[in-house]
């Protein structure tokens, strides 16, 4: 008999998008015990001849419908506090992924349900994944200000306004549309104009832009203190 005592490990997934309702979160119908009926985050099992990304993939697309929708996936974390799935001991890697909008996904395999539901509407997660939840909003807003991620948020070719937009609703603040502008276009590498300009806020025209080269950005976007 071995001395280590048998565990299982599983993926699960914090996949954020921009709807008409704000930031919101994919979450699926638990359709099996435990926890049958709660909400809950995407994930499921790894299986012995997978690594961890291509799990992360196929439990996205089995539970609910979509398919190499993200546009960024990357590892948030691992968890493996005793007793928190009571099917045993049980290791799960939690993922990140962020996609522009889409249609609403389709759920499949254990799910009862998958729907993206705004994340000021979620209350109580199944498993641990309020935690996870919660690390994945903190993981994606603090990178927002290093990095050129809130472009995952987008369409390939947008205009500044909407990706204010981005910024707005993942922090959940108001920010000056001038000194974004001058910020953003003046970060080296962030964005590169398309050489196109297209209707803009009060029916201005506005420069076309895509995501630069850049994969840090100097100097960061840092989050206002408060609320503008």
């Amino acid at each position: 008999m071995s001395e280590y005592p048998p565990f299982a490990v599983t993926v699960d997934l914090v996949v954020l998008t921009i709807r008409a309702d704000g930031l919101a979160v994919l979450l699926v119908r638990r359709g099996v015990p435990p926890h049958e009926g709660a909400w809950a985050l995407p994930g499921g099992f790894v299986r012995l001849d997978e690594d961890l990304p291509r799990a992360a993939e196929r439990e996205l697309a089995e539970e609910t419908g979509l398919t190499g929708a993200a546009t960024h996936l990357e590892q948030l974390g691992t968890y493996g506090t005793p007793h928190r799935d009571p099917r045993g001991r049980v290791v799960t890697v939690a993922y990140l992924a962020l996609l522009p909008d889409l249609p609403a996904p389709i759920a499949g395999t254990d799910a009862a349900g998958a729907e993206w539901l705004p994340v000021a509407r979620v209350r109580k997660l199944a498993f641990d994944h309020d935690r996870i939840l919660a690390d994945g909003l903190e993981r994606a807003r603090a990178k927002l200000e290093y990095s050129p991620l809130a472009t995952a948020f987008c369409p390939p070719e947008f205009t500044v306004a909407q990706l204010r937009a981005v910024y707005e609703t993942v922090w959940e603040t108001r920010l000056d549309p001038r000194n974004f502008h001058r910020k953003v276009t003046g970060t080296p590498g962030f964005l590169v104009p398309v050489g196109r300009a297209t209707e803009g806020e009060r029916g201005r025209p506005a420069q076309v832009f895509r995501r630069g080269p850049a994969t840090a950005l100097h100097p960061p976007m840092l989050r206002p203190t408060t609320d503008r």
